[in-house]
């Protein structure tokens, strides 16, 4: 009986296991059922090749969990073999009957507990909880959020005493015909401006960040602004 229940709190763990590291992974960035998915794949050691997956790969952070995932998995593998295999051996016929019997219930509450919305719900949001508050993995692959690389980019640009920006507003400075957007502004004070509004004046040694297309942000930072395409003079 002894390795039956030991075979039911390896199984029990193992969904834990998962499951937080699903949560991991939709800390950082990716859709919850994208994140449960590429845990199990993981876990299991299925290998799905998906664009999810690509992206596990070329993300620190993510690599960091599957790579744990793995080591996790493959322990978990020995463990229920081997405390299945002990819970038969040395046994009469009858008693196997009764350990079949109890692992079958054992079993069907596992995936009771596993298939619980709210068993569920309290788990993910204790291990979220945990997670934001203890580690660093909240951190958003922008990246793939706003589809860098090509032709987009984020750039910063440092604006002088003498530089073209200095003194205008940002809708002045960067017009929505030009094709690129403000995300924000680093005050000199250390201050931060997020999404600013269009009457915000940029000041001298303030850090302008936005995002568009490399040639567009050299044409602004030149002191020149796109309008339909062609490149004028501010």
């Amino acid at each position: 009986m002894t390795a039956i229940i030991s075979l039911l709190v390896v199984l029990v763990l193992s969904l834990a296991v998962t499951r937080v590291a699903a949560v991991a992974l939709r800390l950082t960035g990716m859709a919850q059922d994208a994140a449960r998915f590429q845990a199990r794949s993981a876990f299991t050691g299925c290998g799905f090749t998906t664009t999810e997956a690509e992206q596990i790969v070329q993300h620190p952070a993510r690599r960091r969990i599957a790579g744990w995932l793995m080591m996790a998995g493959t322990l978990q593998f020995a463990a229920v073999t081997g405390t299945a295999i002990l819970s038969l051996v040395g046994v009469t016929e009858g008693a196997i009957v009764t350990k079949l019997a109890t692992l079958g219930v054992g079993l069907l509450a596992v995936y009771l507990l596993a298939s619980s919305s709210i068993v569920d719900h309290l788990m993910c949001g204790a291990t979220s909880w945990l997670l934001r508050r203890y580690t660093s993995l909240e951190t958003r692959d922008f990246k793939s959020l706003l589809h860098l690389g090509g032709e987009y980019a984020i750039a910063e640009i440092q604006v002088g005493h003498d530089h073209e920006l200095t003194g205008r507003s940002v809708a002045s400075a960067v017009p929505h015909s030009c094709g690129l957007v403000v995300l924000g502004v680093s005050r000199d004070d250390g201050s931060f401006i997020g999404l600013p509004a269009g009457e915000t004046v940029i000041r001298p040694h303030d850090t302008v960040v936005v995002y568009g297309k490399p040639t567009e942000v050299s044409a602004l930072d030149a002191g020149g602004i796109t309008v339909a395409g062609e490149i004028t003079d501010a």
